[in-house]
Formats: structure tokens, sequence, C-alpha cells
């Protein structure tokens, strides 16, 4: 008995060894980096353009309520502190490498980026505690959004292309 809660006891500390550098303090200033650079809190932040940045960290990539209105339909920033806790580091990473998501959001941006730069913002994202509540759903074509919503006029695509 005492072999194997010993044992239990080793193997708990060995599993945290290859984890403990990941969420340092510089992997987590690193996601944080990323986070202002990239733009993400621009969209996924309620009021952080607006307001010129001036959001407390503690309410960070909440989602928001403005839609994003165009011929795809509406479009609303998701909570992703919800998004990103419902995934494992792997499965965060394969999907961000290859999801295709609606406009505005610049996906294929988020597709390149590194494996560092996506386990940073992986760490931090999760860092930042209780993750709030969803984001509205996105709404199909034909159906108007209700306020507020920002309007995105896009030109005629040349006949044979698709969006």
């Amino acid at each position: 008995m005492r072999t194997t809660g010993a044992l239990a006891l080793v193997l708990a500390f060995l599993s945290t060894l290859g984890t403990a550098h990941a969420t340092d303090d510089a992997t987590l200033a690193r996601g944080r980096y990323l986070a202002v650079v990239a733009g993400c809190n621009d969209c996924h932040t309620s009021g952080f353009t607006t307001l010129g940045g001036k959001v407390p960290e503690t309410e960070w990539f909440k989602g928001d309520s403005l839609g994003y209105a165009g011929p795809w339909g509406t479009t609303y920033a998701p909570n992703l502190r919800l998004t990103i806790a419902r995934m494992d580091l792997p499965t965060w990473t394969t999907w961000a490498r290859s999801v295709v998501l609606r406009p505005p959001m610049p996906y294929w941006s988020l597709n390149t980026m590194s494996e560092d730069d996506l386990t940073a913002l992986w760490h931090f994202t999760r860092s930042l505690g209780d993750p709030g509540s969803p984001a509205p759903t996105a709404l199909p074509p034909g159906r108007e959004p209700p306020l507020p919503v920002f309007r995105l006029i896009v030109p005629a695509m040349p006949e044979g292309t698709s969006r």
C-alpha cells in the first residue's frame, strides 16, 4: 500500500514538471503581449476599442454583443475564455491551425501563429479567471440583427468567385 501511494505521489509530481514551464511568468507575459498586438481584444473584449484599450484585464476576452453584419449574416465575437476552456492545449493548437471562421475574424492570422505563440495565448487566456457568459449566437443572412451592429458593406464579388 505504501509503495503504491508513494509511486502515485512521484508520478503526480513528475507529471507537473512537463507543464510547469508552460505557465511561467514569461509565457503568460508573451500571451498577454500577443493578445494586445494581434488585436484580439479589439473584438473579443466589450468596449476595448471605444475605450482606447482601457478595459480591465479581468474583462478581457469575454466576447461582445456588438454584431458585425454583412452578406454572411451577423457575427458576434465569441467569449474566448469559454472557447479555450473547453479545449486542452493539443486540441486548441490543432483547431487554431485549421479553423475557418466568419468575417471579420482574420482566422488566417491565427492559422499561421507559431506553436509557442498559440501555447502562450492558450495559457494566458486560461489564466484570466471566470469565463463569464457566451456572446450572442451568429445570425444567418437575411435576419435583421438587434442593435448594436456594425454593418460591413462589401463590393460585389466577381462572378465565379465566393467569399
